[in-house]
């Protein structure tokens, strides 16, 4: 099974940004000019030196005035001048990085800030600011390792927002690091939901991926459940199921999930319909449902020409026993009502439900799981849920899946999966 390229590897970084859903904020932070120049005696706080004041002021102006060159001159000008403060140094690397912004020279922009930063001399908020401008543009200009550090100090000094995680999370995976990408794929989920935020689904798409990648099935199916969690889409339904059915051999089990993939849509091939259709017919009392699961099959053409001929006689050999049942309803419900198990009633329930008689189906039901004696209990709870669901009755669904954990012997992938179903119903 070849997996979604929408994870493919070796894309573009703009296709990437774009699929995580992260807007790179430029590391334009704002030209905040000095309020005052040093030796002014209402300034409070460090202020630049009477050395180089006139030279900070001048490029200043050339700033404001877009002249960026002339402003970088008069910066060197102030940065040859010794000796300086360690004020003195930030306040020139935080004005010539504004200045390589502004002139797309983001790989002196992002040293200019680190150096702002190593002066020791910037404040908590300023120094916070410098290393968010180093974090994104060294993430764009694709310094990995060097995004990777500044990204975790933001996160270590609780100054990471979304974007953050997404990015660390990211970048892992283009370096093909699967072990790292999940783990930071996780906490990047983490923070999106403690945040009450609901997560991306490329970072489930990271995590399918490397799992696909590596052959580990059950990490695979974990985290298709979970994207099934998220937005339950049929693409994920159908290679969840698929990898289910992957080595089932019991004939009842592979029934149960293809209920699942039937009632979500996600039979992609004519082969399930046909196979659903088969085992239910060699079930007691359920040809009704197998040619409605053929009908649909061929209404929506995924029972393509080729298989039409086969499909055909088995609608034909169909048709004959669901007209019995059909003629006979009053007459099985009759007995079903004298029968002292509840068996009987439960059946009869299973054969509505394959009519599309759903309240019917609901009433004989409950009336076999009341009496007791119910042979199958995983099948009157899965057809009880499904009836329910079939004229939105969705707590009373709910309820009739969650009676299935309390079934002896039940698969527990069967459960699992009609666990999922349920918790998906009514979204």
């Amino acid at each position: 099974m070849k997996y979604s390229n929408k994870t493919k590897r070796g894309v573009t970084l703009a296709r990437w940004t774009r699929l995580c859903g992260i807007g790179f904020v430029s590391a334009t932070l704002g030209l905040s000019l000095l309020a005052s120049t040093a030796g002014a005696a209402d300034t409070k706080g460090p202020t630049v030196s009477r050395s180089i004041s006139k030279e900070i002021s001048d490029g200043q102006k050339a700033l404001q005035a877009g002249q960026f060159a002339e402003g970088l001159k008069h910066l060197e000008a102030a940065e040859a001048v010794s000796p300086l403060t360690p004020f003195d140094h930030k306040t020139i690397d935080e004005l010539k990085a504004y200045a390589y912004i502004k002139t797309n020279n983001l790989k002196a922009a992002g040293e200019a800030y680190e150096a702002a930063i190593a002066t020791g001399a910037a404040s908590a908020e300023e120094s916070t600011r410098y290393a968010k401008a180093v974090f994104q543009i060294a993430y764009q200009l694709q310094q990995y390792p060097k995004a990777i550090e500044y990204g975790k100090k933001l996160i270590d000094g609780d100054a990471a927002n979304a974007d953050t995680y997404a990015i660390i999370t990211q970048i892992y995976y283009l370096q093909k690091d699967c072990k790292n990408a999940i783990v930071w794929a996780d906490k990047s989920i983490a923070y999106a939901r403690k945040a009450g935020e609901a997560p991306k689904e490329n970072f489930f798409l990271f995590k399918l991926q490397c799992a696909f990648d590596a052959s580990d099935t059950p990490a695979t199916i974990a985290t298709l459940e979970e994207l099934i969690r998220l937005n339950g889409k049929t693409d994920y339904w159908n290679k969840l199921l698929r990898f289910e059915l992957q080595d089932e051999k019991d004939d009842r089990n592979t029934l149960m999930i293809y209920r699942i993939m039937y009632n979500t849509n996600s039979m992609s091939s004519g082969g399930y319909y046909i196979e659903m259709a088969q085992l239910l017919a060699d079930a007691p009392a359920l040809p009704g449902e197998a040619e409605v699961v053929l009908e649909k099959g061929i209404a929506n053409g995924t029972i393509g020409a080729d298989q039409k001929d086969r499909v055909a006689r088995l609608q034909t050999a169909l048709k004959g026993r669901a007209e019995a049942d059909k003629k006979g309803l009053q007459e099985f419900a009759a007995e079903a009502a004298k029968s002292a198990s509840g068996d009987l009633s439960v059946k009869l329930g299973e054969v509505y439900y394959g009519f599309g008689d759903y309240q019917n189906a609901i009433t004989a039901i409950n009336a076999g799981l009341a009496k007791g004696g119910v042979k199958r209990l995983e099948d009157a709870y899965v057809y009880l849920g499904l009836a329910e669901d079939a004229i939105k009755n969705i707590p009373e669904a709910k309820k009739a899946f969650g009676q299935l954990k309390t079934v002896p012997n039940l698969a527990p992938k069967i459960l699992q999966l009609w666990q999922l179903y349920a918790e998906r119903l009514g979204t």
